[in-house]
C-alpha cells in the first residue's frame, strides 16, 4: 500500500501482504463464529491474548461491549494463570495465531479447569501445541482460519485476518455485512487513504523519532488501535510509548508538556464524538510540541480495521527512519528462554477455599460470595454421601445421555468408543444399564450403531423423557392417542415464534413430550422463563417444564426420567438402593432433576441442590462425558455388581482434586 524508494525490509514485505489476508477474511465462512459471539450475547466476554492476539482480544470485548452493553475485559494469559476464577462467569474467547506459545497453552488449560462455561479459541494453525490440548479438553470449540504466511517478530496478517473476521461477526450480526470495503485500499484514515495519510504524517513522526517517544491519547471506542500501537513499538524497541484516553491525560499527565516537552510528541486517535475535545484540548498544548490525529470515521468495525492497518504502516516508516526492521529484530538468547518458560511447572494452581464437590453445591445453591458458607455442614454432608456411596454395592446404572453419555448438542450423535467400551464391560458383568433422553428414536437409532446386538437387548430405554420404555433392540413406536395438555402447549409454541421468540424449531410427541429448540447459541436459561410465562399466562401447570442445554421440554402428567428407575425395579427386581442414576443437569428445572432425586445419584455438571444426593465428585476439570468417564473407570464391575471405588483425595475434605 506505501510506496518506499529503497528495497523493502522483512516487515513491509509483511505488509505488502496484507490485502490477500483481508481479502481472505473478507471471504471466509464465519458462521461458526457469529454463532459463538450471539450464544455470549446476554453475557460479558473475556478476551485472552499475548501481542497481536491480545489486540484481537481487545477488539473482539470492545465491540462486544458497543453492540451487547456487557462489560468485557481483554486479560493477558497470565492474568488467566494467575486468577482462573475471572472464567468461572463468563465465556472465555482465547486467541492466538500459531498456538504455540506456553502463555496462552496453559491459560486454556486453567480456564477450563475453572470454568463450566464455554471456552473458545479462535487460531490460524490446525497442527500446533494448543489445538492438541483442544481436543482433548471437554467444552472448548475451535475456530481456525488458517493463514497463508508465518508473521515475523511482529503480528501483521495473522492479527489483520483475525481482527477482520471478529468484525465481520459483530457487523454481520447487527445487519451491517456490506460496512468493509472490497479491498485493503478502500480503508480510510478520516477522508484520505491510509497510503495519503502516512505520508502527510512523516514529518510528525521524523520529531517523534527524533525526541524517542511518543504519547498516544484516543477515543476510549478506539483503544484497541492503541493497544496495539503501544505493543509494536514497544516490542519492537523503536519508541518509548505512553497511553491515555483524552480525558486521563487531562489528570495530570499533562505536566511532561511544562518540564520535558524535549521528550513528548502526541498521536491523537479520535472519532467524530470527541473531534472537538481533541482540538480544543490541542489549543492549549505550549508552542513547538509536535501533534498528529488520525481522524477515523467512527467507531464501526471498520473504522477500527482501517486504524489498526494505518498503525501498522506508521510502525513501518519508524522502523524505516530509524533504520530498523520492526519484523526481524535481534533476538537475544535470554528472550527467547524467557519467552518459552514452561508456566505450568512455575505457577501454582491457586488454591481453593473448599474441594470442588462442595462448590459446586455452594453454587447451585446461590451462595456465591459474599455469602456465608458453613463449610462445616456441607462438608459432613459430602463425606456421608461418598462413605455411603463407597459402601454400597450397585446392581443397574441408569444414565442420561446428551451431556452425560455424549456431548451436549443440538444434532444426535452416538457415544464415544470409550463410554461404548465401559457400557459393554458393564452388561457383560451383568449389570442392568438404563438410558434416560428427552430424545426419541435417534438415540436407539446411535445405541444400535455402536453397540454390539447381544448388548442391545439389554440396555434399557427411557425415551422422550421417560415416556416410552423398552430395550435398545427396539424402535419406539408411541401410541396414537392426542393429548389435549400437549396440543394446547403446541399452539402457544407457535405463537411464540410467531411473535419473534428465537425458536429454531419444536417437535409435539403425543401423548408424552413438546420438546421446543431455540437457535444455536441462544442459552436456553432464560428461554425457560419465557415459555414458562406463556403456559402461566393461559393458566397451564408448569411443574412439567424441564430444560437441557439445548432445548425445553414441556411434559405430559406422569412423564418423568424417573419411570425408567421404576421400570427397572419392578420389572428386574433390583432394590432401589442398589440403582446409581448419573446426570448433568441435576437442578430443577434441569431435565435431570428427577433422575438425580434418586438416592444415589452423581452429576457430571450441574449437581443437585439436596445435600444427601445428587453430588458432582468428579474433579473440577472433567464434566460432562469426562467426568461420566471418570466415573465409569471407578465402576469395579464383577457377578452382576458393582462398586464405585472414588479415590479418597478431595473427597474427604483433604486436598482438592488435582
Amino acid at each position: 500500500m506505501v510506496a518506499s524508494a529503497t528495497v523493502p525490509n522483512h516487515y513491509e514485505g509483511e505488509l505488502a501482504e496484507l490485502g490477500h489476508s483481508y481479502a481472505a477474511a473478507c471471504a471466509a465462512n464465519i458462521d461458526s463464529l457469529k454463532l459463538a459471539v450471539a450464544s455470549a450475547a446476554e453475557c460479558s466476554l473475556i478476551g485472552v491474548g499475548s501481542g497481536g492476539s491480545f489486540t484481537v482480544a481487545s477488539l473482539l470485548c470492545s465491540l462486544h461491549e458497543t453492540y451487547t452493553g456487557r462489560v468485557s475485559r481483554p486479560s493477558t494469559p497470565l492474568e488467566i494463570i494467575c486468577s482462573p476464577a475471572l472464567a468461572s462467569s463468563s465465556p472465555v474467547f482465547l486467541v492466538s495465531a500459531e498456538g504455540n506459545n506456553p502463555d496462552i497453552v496453559e491459560a486454556l488449560e486453567r480456564a477450563r479447569r475453572f470454568s463450566s462455561r464455554p471456552v473458545h479459541v479462535l487460531t490460524n494453525r490446525q497442527d500446533s501445541t494448543l489445538m492438541s490440548h483442544v481436543g482433548a479438553l471437554p467444552g472448548v470449540k475451535p475456530y481456525v482460519f488458517q493463514l497463508a504466511k508465518k508473521d515475523g517478530y511482529l503480528a501483521t496478517n495473522s492479527l489483520l485476518l483475525d481482527a477482520v473476521l471478529v468484525a465481520r461477526a459483530y457487523a454481520e450480526l447487527n445487519c451491517r455485512p456490506s460496512q468493509m470495503p472490497a479491498s485493503v485500499e478502500g480503508l480510510q484514515v478520516g477522508d484520505r487513504s491510509v497510503e495519503q495519510w502516512i505520508d502527510e504524517a512523516h514529518p510528525f513522526l521524523d520529531e517523534a523519532v527524533r525526541r524517542g517517544a511518543l504519547t498516544v491519547v484516543y477515543s476510549p471506542l478506539l483503544k484497541p488501535i492503541a493497544t496495539d500501537l503501544e505493543s509494536k513499538l514497544s516490542e519492537g524497541a523503536l519508541l518509548h510509548v505512553q497511553l491515555a484516553d483524552l480525558r486521563s491525560y487531562a489528570h495530570g499527565r499533562h505536566l511532561w508538556l511544562a518540564q520535558r516537552p524535549e521528550e513528548c510528541a502526541i498521536l491523537a486517535l479520535i472519532e467524530p464524538s470527541l473531534g472537538q475535545l481533541w482540538e480544543g484540548m490541542r489549543a492549549q498544548f505550549p508552542a513547538g510540541i509536535p501533534t498528529l490525529a488520525m481522524p477515523l470515521g467512527g467507531c464501526e468495525p471498520v473504522h477500527l480495521i482501517a486504524g489498526l492497518v494505518a498503525q501498522m504502516h506508521m510502525v513501518a516508516a519508524v522502523g524505516r527512519l530509524m533504520g530498523k526492521d520492526p519484523g526481524r529484530p535481534e533476538v537475544p538468547s535470554y528472550g527467547r528462554a524467557i519467552h518459552y518458560t514452561n508456566l505450568h511447572d512455575m505457577i501454582p494452581l491457586p488454591k481453593a477455599d473448599a474441594p470442588a464437590e462442595e462448590s459446586s453445591k455452594y453454587e447451585v445453591l446461590g451462595a456465591h460470595w459474599p455469602a456465608r458458607r458453613d463449610h462445616g455442614e456441607m462438608r459432613r454432608a459430602a463425606q456421608a454421601f461418598t462413605a455411603s456411596l463407597r459402601a454400597q454395592r450397585f446392581r443397574a446404572v441408569v444414565f442420561d445421555y446428551d451431556g452425560t453419555l455424549c456431548s451436549s448438542q443440538s444434532r444426535d450423535g452416538p457415544p464415544s468408543p470409550e463410554v461404548v467400551s465401559h457400557l459393554v464391560r458393564l452388561v457383560h458383568a451383568g449389570v442392568v444399564v438404563g438410558v434416560a433422553s428427552g430424545r426419541g428414536g435417534s438415540i436407539q437409532e446411535c445405541l444400535a450403531a455402536v453397540m454390539p446386538e447381544g448388548v442391545l437387548t439389554k440396555i434399557r430405554l427411557g425415551l422422550y423423557n421417560g415416556g416410552w420404555i423398552s430395550t435398545a433392540d427396539v424402535s419406539p413406536a408411541p401410541p396414537e392417542e392426542t393429548s389435549e395438555f400437549l396440543s394446547h402447549v403446541t399452539r402457544i409454541v407457535v405463537r411464540l415464534k410467531s411473535l419473534g421468540v428465537p425458536i429454531d424449531a419444536h417437535r409435539t410427541t403425543h401423548p408424552y413430550q413438546v420438546s421446543v429448540r431455540f437457535r444455536e447459541g441462544i442459552a436456553t436459561e432464560g428461554m425457560w422463563f419465557v415459555i414458562a410465562d406463556a403456559l402461566r399466562q393461559a393458566g397451564l401447570d408448569l411443574s412439567t417444564m424441564v430444560r437441557s442445554k439445548h432445548s425445553v421440554d414441556i411434559l405430559a402428567e406422569g412423564v418423568s426420567k424417573s419411570a425408567l428407575v421404576a421400570a427397572i425395579i419392578q420389572q428386574d427386581n433390583v432394590d432401589p438402593y442398589q440403582i446409581l442414576t448419573m446426570g448433568d443437569q441435576g437442578a430443577w428445572p434441569g431435565n435431570d432433576a428427577a433422575l438425580l432425586e434418586h438416592r444415589y445419584s452423581l452429576s457430571v455438571d450441574l449437581p443437585s441442590r439436596r445435600l444427601d444426593r445428587g453430588w458432582k465428585l468428579a474433579p473440577i476439570e472433567k464434566r460432562d462425558v469426562d467426568a461420566t468417564l471418570w466415573y465409569l473407570e471407578h465402576m469395579d464391575a464383577q457377578d452382576g455388581m458393582f462398586r464405585v471405588q472414588l479415590p479418597q483425595a478431595g473427597l474427604d475434605g483433604g486436598e482438592v482434586h488435582a
